[in-house]
């Protein structure tokens, strides 16, 4: 069976694969200081309470936040007793090519994305990520990845502007009812939601145009289903996109014979 783990900026996310369908999923909130010990209770706890009796022997971890990796490196060795694939290593091999500068670095939940949208859907895509940025990603005819557009997040947006306006409250995105807010709130939360959809549709149109070829829009993330609310600005919308993504990874892996254990 195998673990996956997506660790992103705010939440980390374990998911656990029997080899046809994921079985069990569990959220916390993302701590560089939490020990493997706080991870295996945590993690046996939610288990034991859906009744999940699973015999890990393989993990798979992508994290945007470096410093969590050790300790879910030492969750694997300790209570697995197997040795983790961490996408964006060298020795964890990608079913696709990265076409970017020299030198430069792309997020492990980037690759993973776009592996899982090559695989969903083929190539020419650009997957967007509403997470604690709004990422879009641009996937290749060929399923490479060939680069992106990084944004701030929407909650991101939200919090800078309260922060920075004494006199703005703090809210809550949702989609408004009209254009035109006739109080405090109503006028933020238009200005966001309707900012957004600008930005992502604008964004979208142009990496269409570079690319001179008919591109399939992919939305995924915490925030994706608000905005697929409306219309034309996606053409699907993928709730489990990162899960997929690390699953077909690892059999990738285990395919071309990388070591995954002592």
């Amino acid at each position: 069976m195998l673990l996956a783990v997506d660790c992103g900026n705010t939440n980390t996310v374990f998911s656990i694969y029997d080899g046809e369908e994921f079985i069990g999923m569990w959220r916390t909130a993302t701590d560089w200081k939490r020990t493997a010990d706080q991870y295996y209770v945590w993690l046996n706890t939610l288990m034991r309470l859906q009744g999940i009796e699973a015999d890990i022997t393989d993990m798979i971890i992508s994290s945007t936040v470096p410093r969590v990796v050790f300790n879910l490196r030492v969750l694997a060795d300790r209570y697995f007793n197997t040795r983790p694939l961490v996408v964006g290593k060298p020795d964890c091999l990608l079913p696709v090519e990265v076409r970017v500068d020299e030198g430069t670095a792309v997020g492990p939940d980037r690759l993973v994305n776009t592996v899982a949208g090559f695989d969903h859907y083929g190539g020419n895509l650009v997957m967007v990520d509403f997470g604690t940025a709004t990422t879009f990603d641009v996937v290749a005819e060929d399923g490479a990845y060939v680069g992106g557009v990084i944004a701030p997040g929407v909650n991101l947006s939200l919090e800078a502007l309260h922060q920075a306006a004494a006199a703005l409250p703090h809210v809550d995105i949702s989609k408004p009812q009209k254009v035109i807010g006739t109080n405090t709130v109503a006028c933020m939360q238009s200005g966001v939601f309707w900012g957004y959809v600008g930005l992502v549709r604008e964004i979208c149109t142009r990496i269409k145009e570079e690319r001179g070829v008919p591109m399939k829009i992919i939305s995924t993330g915490g925030l994706a289903p608000l905005f697929q609310q409306t219309a034309d600005l996606f053409d699907a919308f993928e709730d489990d996109l990162t899960m997929h993504g690390l699953q077909v990874i690892h059999k990738y892996n285990k395919d071309n014979g990388t070591p995954n254990e002592h």
